[in-house]
């Protein structure tokens, strides 16, 4: 007997108490080892359409809704009795008649919250007679988004039969509550159409499936024994087993033994990240002659693909050195945990992927190259520039401009003569310099390198400057595929670094990133390094991690189009969040106190309605705010903990973090704290620009940071701040 569990069943069962799961867990091995054991109380559910839907008890309380035949048992949902009950009788599995596709779909005259009202023609309305007054104009209604869209487009998506009428004559308003309600592939192809995009799910199951019973009911309109008409027009084929089309198994999966069943349980649906989307399968699977970078906003699931990108290469190329990589280390470490959920049971493919920061990579080479770094921190750089700008008594530069001037320009494109630094091309540096502006600030960055080299220690550019360099004296390089994720934020040394690694191979470099989340770097040339992406990447549209209203109101941080310094453009007009939730919340209050408290009381309300503390998020512009949030965690009664480098998330706690060390985090409530004026933008860094035209600059990555901290919510998120509150909370409103 085939024994599957469902996306359903894994989102039910995280809403359940610690001690509710852990008794749903045994009863699952239990069926597991032994569906057919006496002990299980399986009750029928007479009142349910589809006649396979049993409940199995857990506790007094609890129950299990399976989907049981002779060959296949299907853990679908979770939840106390008369929920449970209550899901079952709204839904039936069934296989759609155009796709193939198993589903399990909610029957339509069963919701009674929805009602779709017709489309009205205000002016066609209107009627005048001369014995009475004009008839007051009605109210319009907005327009069907559907309406010329015909039957078989609609079910080539996944859109079940019964849904069709609702979805011809939805408006912009309706969807969002139409789509909760449909198999999530069918959602999805809705949301893409209606802002202008091609989906590419919802194709027929391909005649190489193989078919084991038939154990999913056909549609209603196809049940019975269709005629050659309608098996022509449906598109299926009787020999394909509806649980292996591809968007089956974004839904369904099959758990082979107590190991894979106990991972499966552990972690809910959207953390397994097994299963693609057609559109991410086709990029994971892209050969490209040169670089490719996928991009998309927060929650489009590149790093989804990043991780798949590595293990595809891994599959397809036998003894070779995969490496996946990003610039931090609690990214790594995420990507090192959902990697081997990926390859668990392929020891092969694991062995072939390394998975770390590049700055660890980058080390451990250099010491196999070079002999131990001795890295020079920010605080000997600042020291040296400090002496030297006295000793060459320049005062046209202020000593930040100088330190950005060395850290984005001399170090990190290793100038190491006059001449270099007179003819480097400062791209992404917007204050502009004569020649004898760059000769006195040579004079001091040509005493700064030598201060380093005296005292025998090297920056993080000359790593990866030296490391460039012995690479292309090398036959054989350490790895034969790179994949980046986050790659908007890696620096000009690491880039530099990663073309010689692999920038003119065939598949040689994947990078995954958003200029929109940029918060690290500055603009820079990627085609100036020899890594030039342009006609060679695409955008990812379809958001899995924020709801349609969170995603609207911080996409109002950022313009509808980015574009690098290279001219390469990212479109983010488009992005569809796959589901619906409730408004964010935004309060300006006239204290900290009255904030803290506030913010005390949201938090509360969350975990009344069953939002774990682990599941909860406080983020702040800064270390110096970050009393303020452990101030309202300590309101809500909650315990904290405060995300530093590497450390992961904890179970029971609220997680406190700056904006900086959001990146690559998700929660299911986020509170962004103290948006004040002056602290986001930071006062500091406006009054530390030299020259009016940086200020764009600051600005963006200021905006940025607002932007990753709101888009790390899921389904909650709250932004408060102190009056005057952020000039950013204004745009948020729109």
């Amino acid at each position: 007997m085939q024994f599957r569990i469902a996306d359903t069943f894994t989102g039910s069962l995280a809403r359940l108490t610690g001690d509710e799961q852990k008794a749903v867990k045994t009863a699952a091995f239990d069926l597991q080892m032994n569906p057919s054991s006496p002990g299980f109380s399986f009750h029928k559910l007479d009142r349910a359409r589809d006649k396979d839907f049993w409940s199995v008890r857990v506790t007094r309380d609890i129950r299990l809704i399976v989907h049981k035949t002779a060959s296949n048992l299907l853990l679908c949902y979770v939840d106390h009795h008369d929920a449970a009950y209550h899901w079952a009788e709204r839904r039936r599995l069934e296989r759609h008649p155009r796709t193939g596709a198993a589903q399990l779909v909610e029957i339509r005259e069963t919701v009674r919250e929805i009602e779709v009202p017709r489309y009205v023609d205000a002016e066609a309305q209107i009627t005048e007679s001369a014995d009475a007054p004009p008839a007051s104009k009605p109210a319009e209604s907005k327009p069907p988004i559907f309406e010329d869209t015909s039957d078989e487009v609609l079910l080539s998506y996944g859109v079940p039969v019964d849904w069709l009428d609702d979805i011809r004559n939805a408006n912009e308003d309706d969807l969002l509550d139409i789509a909760e309600h449909l198999p999530g592939e069918a959602a999805e192809a809705l949301l893409e159409l209606a802002v202008g995009e091609t989906p590419v799910s919802g194709q027929p199951v391909a005649s190489s499936y193989a078919f084991e019973s038939r154990d999913v009911h056909e549609s209603a309109d196809v049940a019975g024994e269709p005629d050659d008409e309608t098996s022509e027009s449906t598109g299926t084929d009787d020999v394909a087993d509806p649980f292996e089309h591809p968007d089956a198994q974004r839904r369904f999966r099959v758990v082979h033994d107590a190991d894979e069943l106990e991972r499966a349980l552990e972690y809910p649906w959207d953390k397994w990240a097994l299963f693609l989307h057609p559109t991410q399968r086709q990029i994971v699977e892209i050969s490209h002659t040169g670089p490719f970078r996928v991009s998309g906003s927060a929650g489009t699931g590149k790093s989804v693909v990043a991780m798949h990108r590595a293990v595809f290469l891994a599959e397809n190329n036998s003894d070779v050195r995969i490496l996946l990589t990003t610039f931090s280390e609690t990214l790594a470490n995420d990507l090192r945990s959902k990697l081997r959920r990926l390859v668990h049971n392929r020891p092969r493919l694991a062995d072939q992927l390394e998975v770390d920061t590049l700055d660890t990579v980058g080390e451990r080479l250099y010491r196999a190259e070079f002999g131990f770094p001795r890295i020079a921190g920010s605080d000997v750089i600042k020291e040296l520039v400090s002496e030297n700008e006295d000793e060459t008594k320049s005062g046209k530069f202020s000593h930040r401009f100088l330190m950005d001037e060395w850290v984005n320009v001399v170090d990190a494109w290793q100038l190491k003569s006059w001449e270099s630094y007179r003819d480097v091309r400062r791209l992404g540096r917007k204050t502009r310099l004569s020649v004898e502006s760059r000769s006195d600030l040579w004079n001091i960055f040509e005493r700064v390198n030598a201060g380093i080299r005296d005292r025998g220690l090297v920056t993080r550019a000359n790593v990866y400057g030296s490391l460039a360099s012995k690479l292309k004296e090398r036959r054989n390089p350490p790895f034969d595929f790179v994949v980046v994720d986050e790659a908007q934020d890696i620096s000009v040394a690491q880039l530099c670094f990663l073309a010689a690694l692999g920038a003119q191979q065939t598949n040689g470099l994947f990078f995954a990133g958003d200029l929109g989340q940029r918060i690290f770097q500055t603009p820079f040339s990627w085609k100036a390094l020899g890594v030039d992406v342009r006609g060679r990447s695409q955008v990812l549209r379809l958001n899995y991690r924020t709801s349609h209203q969170i995603r609207v109101q911080a996409d109002r941080l950022l313009e509808p189009e980015i574009a690098d310094v290279d001219g390469n453009i990212e479109d983010r007009r488009g992005t569809v969040s796959s589901f619906s939730g409730e408004e964010p919340e935004m309060n300006v209050l006239e204290t900290e106190q009255e904030e803290n408290k506030a913010v005390g009381r949201w938090l509360q309300k969350r975990v009344e309605e069953g939002v774990r503390p682990e599941e909860i998020g406080i983020f702040v512009r800064s270390d110096r705010q970050l009393d303020r949030s452990r101030d309202a965690a300590s309101n809500a009664g909650l315990t904290f903990q405060i995300l530093d480098k590497g450390v992961e998330t904890a179970k029971d706690c609220v997680s406190i973090s700056t904006m900086h060390r959001a990146k690559g985090l998700e929660f299911r409530a986020v509170a962004v704290m103290a948006c004040d004026d002056e602290v986001i933008p930071l006062q500091e860094r406006i009054e530390s620009v030299s020259d009016e035209s940086d200020l764009k600059d600051v600005y963006d990555t200021e905006r940025h940071l607002l932007y990753v901290a709101c888009t790390r919510a899921r389904d909650h998120l709250l932004i408060t701040g102190v009056a005057p509150a952020s000039e950013f909370l204004d745009d948020m409103r729109g």
